[in-house]
């Protein structure tokens, strides 16, 4: 009878640690999942316990630390970030996260009217944005208002000048960024306004307009 119950215990943890590693496959945002994940972890182990499945234990004592880790990696992430976000948008904070380019003079890092699938910080070199001759050196983001404009798409070319090194965010990740931190979110749309009133500064300056009429 106790040995019946055991089992049927055993079979209750596995079926939980089945549901929970099903369950976050469904989950959209990463703090989530990864809770879920070291549910399931805590799980499996009492089911390999149980059981004496010890491969399955082996594996879920190896993943639970992992899973630890990258919780901590992402609360400190969002923490950074709203730091950030209590003034400019300071997107460093992103680079250990983010995919380092490196650009020969003269290579084209995107093209006026490409789909807009990431925006650039500036790593070292300079870029010329042809079709508004402007150029912009280390320290500032391009290609972020592609990504929210109406149709998806690059408003110029960018163009090394000489060796440059860039670091990539996707779509996706800021994304991921703005549904978990809206404070990324409202830094990211002060850093697209600000540079499009600069823009427009610049475009009404070489018209010989004033700002504002």
């Amino acid at each position: 009878m106790e040995v019946a119950l055991a089992v049927g215990y055993s079979e209750l943890i596995g079926y939980l640690a089945a549901i929970l590693v099903f369950t976050s496959f469904y989950m959209k945002t990463m703090i989530p999942l990864r809770v879920v994940a070291l549910g399931s972890n805590l799980a499996f182990i009492a089911y390999g316990i149980a059981g004496s499945l010890y491969p399955v234990l082996i594996l879920h004592l190896a993943l639970f630390p992992l899973n630890v880790l990258r919780l901590v990696q992402i609360r400190r992430l969002i923490r950074q970030v709203e730091e950030a976000a209590g003034g400019s948008l300071d997107v460093t904070v992103l680079l250990p996260h983010m995919k380092r380019l490196k650009l020969n003079p003269g290579e084209v890092l995107f093209r006026k009217g490409e789909s807009a699938d990431a925006m650039y910080y500036i790593g070292s070199g300079t870029l010329h944005l042809e079709e508004i001759d402007v150029r912009v050196g280390a320290g500032e983001v391009i290609g972020e208002i592609g990504l929210f404009s109406p149709r998806g798409q690059r408003m110029a070319t960018a163009i090394a000048d000489g060796p440059s090194e860039v670091y990539e965010l996707s779509k996706e990740k800021i994304r991921e960024y703005m549904h978990q931190n809206p404070a990324f979110g409202f830094a990211l749309v002060q850093l697209i306004t600000g540079r499009m009133l600069h823009n427009l500064q610049q475009a009404q300056a070489r018209a010989g307009v004033s700002p504002g009429t």
